[in-house]
């Protein structure tokens, strides 16, 4: 059954209504630029447009963002670098919410957790920014990494430890 053309719209208002803002803060943790992060996203959603609604809805969330993941890695690629993120980096993105006290607060924690995911295997960094922030269950990540529900489980296990040894190391939470 096709869409109507209102119905189409409609479908794409809403695909952009609820995954817009997830999707761009996922692309910010590859390029470290909000413009090109939005760029991508844009990209994804023309992409979208040019989709049968019907092979797509079923699993729109994990399609769009392998979509986004697919475009960050051409956006790299095209580039022919990795940019490696200093203070000034992190600052684009840290929050603008709240007051300036907040700001700060929020932004040198940010920051932190950051640096420590950074340090963290690419793979490791993928599937718990996709759980944690994105909010995805192991089957739509799967979808996006291709990964398998057992490896994205050790992965999260794996990376979560080393994470909490590198805060405890250095004071940034309580041993309880």
């Amino acid at each position: 059954m096709k869409l109507s053309p209102q119905e189409f719209e409609s479908f794409i208002n809403q695909a952009v209504t609820d995954h817009e803002s997830s999707l761009i803060g996922y692309a910010r943790t590859y390029l470290y630029d909000l413009d090109r992060a939005r760029d991508v996203v844009q990209d994804t959603f023309v992409r979208l447009c040019k989709q049968d609604p019907e092979k797509v809805e079923v699993h729109l969330k994990s399609w769009l963002f392998t979509v986004c993941r697919n475009r960050c890695f051409d956006v790299i690629r095209k580039d022919k670098r990795i940019e490696s993120l200093d203070d000034v980096g992190w600052q684009k993105i840290a929050s603008s919410e709240g007051s300036p006290d907040q700001k700060a607060e929020h932004g040198d924690e940010y920051f932190d957790v950051m640096r420590y995911l950074d340090r963290l295997s690419d793979n490791q960094k993928e599937v718990i920014l996709l759980k944690f922030q994105q909010g995805m269950s192991y089957e739509e990540i799967h979808r996006v990494t291709g990964l398998t529900p057992g490896n994205i489980g050790f992965l999260i296990h794996a990376g979560l430890k080393r994470l909490r040894g590198w805060m405890l190391e250095k004071g940034d939470v309580d041993e309880n």
